[in-house]
C-alpha cells in the first residue's frame, strides 16, 4: 500500500454522463461513406458521402463537402452541399457556400457571394414529406438544377 494511494473503490468517479448530445466532427482530410445520424451537432470539415441526420445542427464547414441529404433543426453551410436540405428551424449559406439541391425550412439567411442551385421552400415543414420525395403537391420533388422550374405558392426558385 502506498502512502498517497487511495483504493480503488475510494477514489471518487466522474459525474454520470446527463445524457445531453455532442459535438462530433468529421475533420479536414476525413471522409465517411453512409449514413450519418446523431442526436446532437455534427461539423463536416472534411467529406460525407450519404444523408446525415443531426437532431441539432449541421455545421458545413468551408472546405467541407457533402453528398447527401441534410436531416436537421438548423443547417450553417461554408462549404459544399450536392442534396437536398430539410431544416425544420433554419438555413444559413454563406459567402464560402454552393448548395447544389432544393432546400426546405422555415428561415433561411444567404450571405452575399452564397449560391444556391435549387428550389427553396420556406415555410411549415411538415407541408414536405422528406423521406418519400414527395414536394407536399403530390408531385416528386425534383431539383431546379439544369430545369426551368416554375415557383409554386410558398417557394421561390433561385438562379445564381
Amino acid at each position: 500500500m502506498a502512502l498517497f494511494s487511495t483504493p480503488q473503490e475510494e477514489r471518487p468517479r466522474p459525474p454520470a454522463q446527463r445524457g445531453e448530445p455532442g459535438l462530433s466532427i468529421i475533420a479536414s482530410g476525413m471522409r465517411v461513406e453512409g449514413e450519418l445520424i446523431t442526436d446532437g451537432v455534427v461539423k463536416i470539415e472534411g467529406s460525407v458521402v450519404g444523408s446525415i441526420r443531426a437532431e441539432q445542427q449541421v455545421l458545413v464547414a468551408k472546405g467541407g463537402t457533402v453528398d447527401g441529404d441534410i436531416h436537421t433543426q438548423e443547417a450553417i453551410l461554408g462549404g459544399e452541399v450536392r442534396g437536398a436540405i430539410y431544416a425544420s428551424q433554419r438555413v444559413e449559406v454563406q459567402a464560402t457556400s454552393v448548395v447544389h439541391g432544393d432546400i426546405a425550412t422555415q428561415r433561411i439567411m444567404v450571405h452575399e457571394g452564397g449560391e444556391v442551385n435549387g428550389r427553396v421552400k420556406m415555410g411549415d415543414p411538415s407541408a414536405f414529406s422528406p423521406d418519400t420525395g414527395d414536394d407536399g403537391r403530390g408531385e416528386p420533388s425534383r431539383s431546379a438544377v439544369g430545369d426551368e422550374a416554375q415557383p409554386h405558392r410558398g417557394e421561390s426558385v433561385i438562379h445564381t
